[in-house]
């Protein structure tokens, strides 16, 4: 039978057994409604507030400084959409860059459309925002800036906490899209002076449909979605205890793994990143060698398209993508392929692999066994690759 590989956990990942295990009674005998004052409503509050303090242990934030959420996109919907709402008496400008994540340029963009002025920043060859970029960006009007603290596609880290303080300094708000970096790189809200981060559940091995909001103590934002009392009164809806419960588990877990999870990813990347390079002609890894996520891969192949190469890893078993899945569908190149300076004809042949808690340096063996020879296919059949070359 063949043996599967998942290599996208940036897209998502497994549910943990450790994460199940915990939601598990929240689904049977503990499904109180935590807003009820009976015995097991009582429980189900409690859990959520014991998940707040293990989430906000984890980023170094105070337990009332976190709200759950549905998702990493509504927690990146509200930190922007809220903070502009509530500052704009005193300006409408906003700074964001040209690699975000689509829940934070669709905001930008709808923001746009109703008043607001908005800054793009410019990523260097690596996808790196150069804070000197930002320093010019700003204006005495700038009230949000908004910066991913690691790229989802290319894995790049951002330098967050020197952009976190060009922007407090010029009086703004500062918010994070951290989703692809809680659980895999080293945080503290407090320490590299962010105002807000958004996170999500199902990129660190807790289920989809849950993620969280870091509001640090004081930050002017309006509330987003309307209804009860929930969160504070800060976010209506009955809250999804089994998630959040996963989500502080999960989070948990990854804040004492962090150390010896990252050597062996970073190892797994590296390998796989020196396999390519050496069996594979007239390729390129995109992000910066070292400024990245432990997992992240990113290669683009001359001479052949990503959607071809994809099918064709599938039916070898192996399971990747060509950037973000909430893309996948869509028949143009990576914004973030193209604005680190690849044309267009390159930035169609590209492959994530993202490598997770899951996967082995065996899994890695066989990628570097497979790949070669579905790309050397892949080159037969174009008309534009040339074996001479």
């Amino acid at each position: 039978m063949k043996q599967n590989i998942y290599f996208d956990n940036a897209a998502t990942t497994a549910v943990r057994k450790e994460v199940f295990a915990a939601m598990k009674p929240f689904f049977e005998r503990e499904f109180g409604n935590p807003s009820s004052v009976y015995e097991i409503a009582r429980n189900a509050k409690r859990h959520i507030e014991d998940a707040r303090l293990k989430v906000a242990k984890a980023i170094g934030a105070e337990p009332e400084e976190i709200y759950f959420t549905g998702s990493g996109t509504e927690a990146d919907n509200w930190a922007i959409k809220g903070a502009a709402d509530a500052n704009k008496n005193r300006g409408r400008h906003i700074i964001t860059s040209v690699i975000e994540h689509h829940a934070v340029l669709h905001t930008c963009e709808y923001l746009e459309k109703n008043g607001f002025d908005v800054t793009y920043l410019p990523v260097n060859e690596h996808g790196i925002i150069e804070p000197e970029e930002l320093k010019k960006a700003m204006r005495p009007e700038t009230i949000v800036v908004s910066l991913m603290f690691a790229n989802n596609e290319i894995g790049t880290i951002q330098p967050i906490k020197e952009l976190a303080e060009i922007t407090k300094s010029g009086g703004a708000i500062f918010h994070t899209d951290a989703v692809q970096a809680v659980g895999h790189v080293e945080i503290d809200v407090k320490e590299m002076n962010i105002d807000m981060l958004a996170l999500s559940g199902h990129k660190l091995g807790a289920p989809k449909g849950v993620g969280a909001l870091y509001i640090k103590k004081g930050t002017k934002i309006e509330q987003f979605i309307h209804g009860g009392g929930q969160e504070r009164r800060k976010r209506g809806g009955t809250e999804n205890v089994a998630g959040i419960v996963g989500l502080a588990v999960a989070v948990e877990l990854a804040s004492v793994e962090i150390e010896d999870e990252r050597k062996r990813l970073e190892f797994l990347r590296d390998k796989l990143i020196k396999g390519i390079e050496e069996k594979i002609p007239h390729i390129r890894v995109n992000g910066h060698r070292e400024k990245r996520l432990p997992g992240n891969v990113n290669v683009s192949f001359e001479f052949i398209e990503g959607e071809s190469l994809l099918l064709h890893l599938d039916m070898s078993g192996i399971f990747a993508s060509s950037g973000s899945a909430c893309t996948s569908g869509d028949l143009d190149p990576s914004h973030v392929l193209l604005a680190i300076g690849l044309p267009h004809e390159i930035a169609h042949g590209s492959l994530r692999l993202t490598v997770g808690r899951d996967n082995t340096e065996s899994d890695v063996d066989k990628v570097l066994e497979v790949l070669p020879g579905i790309v050397q296919r892949l080159r037969d059949m174009s008309p534009l690759y040339n074996p001479e070359n």
